[in-house]
């Protein structure tokens, strides 16, 4: 029934101690940690064990080091999520295929929250992405940005940071494993047309705060996005 109990190495202990401080709300994102010798005499514990804690720290992504300036709690965690992901992925010998399967499941659903927990400010923000992937005029790079801040902004609605951080790694993904496979898209006037059409289908249905519709038209667009994306990598 019982495992045996093994010795705790003293770092693992201070680190421990800064993630309840983080649980417990006494450190919060972007806060500055206390200096190296502060640590030692509040945790009566050696500088090795706590650079070797920090050092740790900034491996998993939990904190940064600003040079000159001290250790900080970061303030986004996108990054500290892609990196593992990038390496399962590669590990695993996934396929970009699983990356757009995993997108295809997220942004459905959440499209669906956005709809419920959207905005009149963010509603304003998404009008006017619209209208600039209207007037774009052929820039398949400026396309890219717009489209991706457009589905930020969609998963930004819904007030919901893990779903924001989670999707924005998986984007990451996207942008690493199918590179220029957004910009190939773009590039192509008729599917540009059927992307504008769906992203107003999509800003209407969250405008109305319609979940069902919201969802649909996202299934819709993602099934299309998804499509291009593979046939262009199937392509190369």
């Amino acid at each position: 029934m019982f495992s045996p109990i093994k010795n705790t190495k003293v770092y693992e202990q201070v680190i421990d101690q800064i993630k309840d401080m983080i649980v417990n709300g006494n450190l919060k994102k972007g806060d500055k940690l206390p200096s190296e010798r502060e640590l030692v005499e509040q945790l009566q514990v050696s500088r090795t064990s706590i650079r070797e804690a920090l050092r740790a720290l900034q491996i998993i992504g939990l904190i940064e080091c600003k040079q000159g300036e001290g250790n900080f709690i970061k303030e986004s965690f996108e990054s500290s999520l892609y990196e593992p992901l990038s390496i399962m992925f590669m590990l695993q010998e996934s396929t970009p295929e699983e990356i757009l399967e995993l997108r295809k499941v997220m942004e459905i659903e959440t499209a669906a929250l956005a709809a419920k927990r959207i905005d009149d400010d963010e509603l304003e923000h998404m009008k006017s992405l619209i209208m600039q992937f209207k007037n774009n005029n052929d820039d398949s790079s400026n396309g890219v940005k717009i489209d991706k801040e457009f589905h930020y902004l969609i998963a930004q609605s819904t007030k919901n940071l893990l779903i924001l951080n989670i999707l924005n790694a998986v984007s990451l993904l996207i942008d690493s494993f199918i590179k220029d496979a957004r910009k190939k898209i773009l590039s192509v006037e008729d599917n540009r047309d059927v992307l504008l059409q769906q992203h107003v289908d999509i800003y209407n249905a969250l405008k109305e705060h319609n979940q069902k519709d919201a969802a649909m038209c996202m299934r819709k667009h993602l099934d299309f996005t998804n499509e291009c994306m593979t046939s262009n990598k199937q392509a190369k």
